[in-house]
């Protein structure tokens, strides 16, 4: 008895809830709620009284919340009191930002990028370097995201990192003073080839929109006679809705339908239009998207696309269309629920309906509903936003994305850089020493399973299982795919040396330099100018089919 009395406070609220739904059952749904509420409370009673080993509450629940949330979309999440203090500084940006990224490579905190003029890069830190102390103290037993929360501090305040440069003897010290900082939402602009407008936008933080119509007026003053505008939003995961709807007003009319939401109470519904005319409503357009532009990046590529206003270029986006909120459970915790989706013009949601391991998956074309654009073409639904043009992207190549997901390039730019104080201008840039990464590659025993592998690997537990004596003959495989793999790697040859020579120009130019190589040797960036300046391609991708 005194077991269940332990828990009958707990189970106090759940049962009120259940009481309520029971002597008002307004519909089916109550009902079902109703009873399985009571199911629920009379089980975890059950299994606290009786279940031979002594169950921790806490625990128990939370397999029970986590297993509820699964089914649902990836980004509803539970927000324990625990972890309710690292939420609030993400949500919120009460922190601030010192000027890097960081990652854990090789069990080090690893700085991957470093934003120009700002307090890391005046104190010295470079892109590679190893962060070993904090304030003098250890930190490589910490994961990123804790050494993140131990970063951030009030602006004026300073903090002293302990570094390591790989090829140097000896560890260094770095102080960096905190401060407000506005990072720049359009990294780079410019003209491509003399009278072709580029524009990048990294995120949709404050004013993206109205600064990427001045960089576009801008570059219009600097050549009135421009040919069209590439807006690049590659890697840009989204940001605020409301700067969504300012820039598609850069280039579509006023009072043009961008997004609307819809949820479960209609009351809540809300439409957003254009509220200005636009900085350039006519001239040929193209939109740069991929993979990683996600959410704001959908809602202005789909847009485009559903107005024909201008060409998307790229790979299919990552399907993430959702308006989410959160709401407290009690006990300090939290709930990030979706209460809504975003529908773009044609009436089509851009959000994926299919995951796999917390990532969107692209389903066939089949199970995708069909809208169409204003001049009559096809689009789909179901995840995403499908370009015009498909041009296939180095990372999405198996060998050339566990490259990268390995910080195999990473970690050889940094080793190539190391002693080279300066390189060649952007111009001049180019990577002729790939033997030298093959020998990286190698000595770093690079692990890539192609599906043959896999198979590979399965076959052999089988066989030993069932007692079959192989290991020549497996191991002879096992060579020749190894083998098979460094051929690969030779395949890609060029495609390696453009992601290293961005590494390269990022190492020395900054997020300037990654941008300007990129127009350089972009195979997107070049398709765009191919079709800005065909008008009769670039009418024809855009009439009804």
């Amino acid at each position: 008895m005194k077991r269940i009395a332990k828990y009958t406070l707990w189970l106090l609220p759940l049962a009120l809830m259940t009481v309520a739904f029971t002597e008002y059952p307004s519909n089916r749904q109550d009902f079902e709620i109703s009873k399985n509420l009571e199911i629920f409370a009379n089980m975890y009673k059950e299994l606290n009284s009786a279940y031979v080993d002594e169950l921790d509450p806490g625990k128990v629940m939370r397999s029970g919340i986590d297993a509820m949330l699964n089914n649902l979309d990836p980004f509803t999440n539970y927000i324990a009191e625990a972890d309710i203090e690292g939420y609030r500084l993400l949500r919120e940006g009460t922190s601030d930002n010192i000027g890097f990224e960081f990652k854990k490579i090789d069990n080090f905190v690893t700085v991957t990028e470093i934003f120009q003029g700002l307090p890391a890069d005046k104190s010295g830190i470079k892109i590679g370097d190893q962060i070993i102390a904090v304030d003098n103290k250890d930190i490589q037993s910490k994961s990123a995201d804790e050494l993140d929360y131990v970063l951030r501090g009030a602006t004026g305040t300073s903090i002293e990192l302990t570094v390591r440069r790989p090829g140097q003897n000896s560890d260094f010290k770095a102080k960096i003073n905190r401060q407000e900082m506005d990072l720049p939402n359009v990294p780079y602009s410019g003209l491509v080839e003399g009278d072709i407008a580029y524009v990048s936008l990294s995120t949709f933080s404050q004013d993206a929109g109205k600064n990427i119509g001045n960089a576009v007026r801008e570059l219009r003053k600097e050549n009135p006679n421009i040919k069209g505008v590439i807006l690049d939003l590659r890697g840009n995961g989204g940001g605020l809705l409301v700067e969504a709807v300012n820039l598609c007003n850069v280039f579509i009319p006023r009072n043009e339908l961008v997004v609307t939401t819809r949820g479960k109470l209609k009351e809540q519904d809300r439409s957003f239009r254009t509220q200005s005319i636009g900085v350039e409503e006519i001239l040929p357009l193209a939109v740069l998207i991929d993979k990683n532009s996600a959410s704001a990046s959908e809602i202005v590529s789909g847009t485009l696309q559903d107005y024909d206003r201008g060409v998307l270029i790229g790979q299919r986006s990552y399907g993430k269309g959702l308006v989410q909120n959160t709401v407290e459970v009690g006990y300090n915790s939290r709930l990030k629920l979706t209460t809504a989706k975003y529908y773009i013009p044609s009436g089509r949601c851009i959000q994926s309906v299919e995951y796999r391991n917390g990532e969107p998956v692209d389903i066939a074309d089949s199970r995708r509903a069909t809208f169409k654009t204003r001049n009559g073409r096809v689009v789909l639904d179901g995840g995403g936003v499908a370009p015009d043009i498909k041009i296939e992207q180095a990372s999405n190549i198996p060998v050339v994305k566990a490259l990268q997901d390995q910080d195999i390039i990473f970690r050889f730019v940094t080793d190539y850089c190391k002693g080279k104080e300066k390189i060649a201008e952007i111009k001049d840039l180019r990577f002729e020493e790939f033997d030298k990464f093959l020998a990286f590659v190698q000595k770093e025993n690079f692990i890539f399973r192609t599906e043959s592998e896999k198979l590979l690997e399965q076959f052999k537990q089988k066989a030993g299982a069932e007692g079959y004596e192989l290991g020549t003959a497996v191991g002879s495989l096992e060579s020749a795919l190894g083998t098979a793999q460094l051929d690969l790697i030779k395949k890609h040859k060029d495609l390696i040396s453009k992601v290293i020579e961005k590494e390269i120009a990022g190492r020395y130019y900054y997020a300037n330099g990654r941008a300007q190589i990129g127009l350089l040797r972009d195979p997107e960036v070049h398709e765009a100018i191919k079709v800005i300046r065909d008008p009769a391609q670039y009418k024809s991708i855009l009439k009804k089919i």
